[in-house]
């Protein structure tokens, strides 16, 4: 089996910039991740990325396999993972092009796999500090150093695709007090945390949600215009997770991640 240290999860473009690369299919008893993991270096790391859609982006978001992603991970040896998405703004002061190293997730997804925990052994595992306190505010730094417009927390609510939100849905996320939206973070983030695998999100914000100024003229967001906007940023975004990964600690010390597991089973 091959090693690395570090794990991307991403859209295609960021494998790109990966050092004698390699490329391998990991076989996890929940089947196929969703492509090929592709492990070269940054520095002194080895750092394994999977596109979670697919390279040909052919798994929408609600039937990715989360599970096989996250064990093929654990299967190559990843200690971090950093997981860039991009998302949705539901507050006027979070703008297109900005970064939100998110803190919180709300999940409002229905019928994914989301668990490594089916039994026998009931294992509970806490959520409520669901990214890493070790990661998120490298990143922070990071991305502060670099002069990009972060927004250090922020909840993101996951939605479960493939379409988009009605006007008065999005009205209502905004209206709780959440930043931001996405399709994939839930059960990204949950898995690694039941791995025990330090996990960070990067929110790039690629446009506003329908509701977020409630004027119902409102432009429609449209997969043309995430993708435009996602493109035209992916040059911070590359910067952003190689200095990251360049800064990580050569030894992780995380207070919580890694001891995730500790008093969550029913024994």
């Amino acid at each position: 089996m091959p090693h690395a240290d570090v794990g991307v999860f991403g859209g295609s473009g960021f494998y790109s910039f990966l050092e004698d690369v390699e490329e391998h299919w990991i076989e996890t008893p929940y089947g196929l991740p969703s492509d090929r993991v592709t492990i070269g270096r940054v520095g002194s790391r080895r750092v394994a990325f999977l596109p979670r859609h697919g390279r040909d982006h052919r798994f929408p978001a609600h039937v990715i396999n989360y599970r096989a992603n996250l064990w093929a991970m654990r299967a190559l040896g990843v200690k971090w993972i950093i997981g860039p998405t991009s998302v949705g703004s539901l507050r006027p002061d979070v703008k297109p092009g900005d970064f939100v190293i998110t803190d919180q997730f709300v999940d409002r997804t229905t019928g994914r796999r989301d668990t490594f925990y089916d039994g026998p052994v009931t294992t509970h595992v806490s959520m409520a500090d669901p990214y890493c306190p070790t990661l998120r505010p490298l990143l922070c730094e990071v991305a502060r150093g670099q002069g990009l417009t972060v927004h250090e927390r922020g909840t993101v609510v996951v939605i479960q695709g493939p379409r988009f939100s009605t006007r008065s849905e999005s009205k209502w996320f905004g209206a709780q007090g959440w930043e931001t939206i996405n399709m994939t973070q839930y059960p990204e983030a949950a898995l690694a945390r039941e791995l025990a695998i330090c996990y960070a999100n990067i929110g790039l914000v690629t446009d506003y949600d329908v509701g977020v100024e409630g004027d119902p003229g409102a432009k429609p967001v449209s997969h043309h215009e995430v993708m435009a906007q996602f493109t035209a940023n992916i040059t911070k975004v590359r910067g952003l997770l190689l200095e990251a990964i360049r800064q990580l600690p050569e030894h992780n010390t995380c207070p919580l991640c890694p001891r995730a597991l500790d008093g969550a089973r029913a024994e």
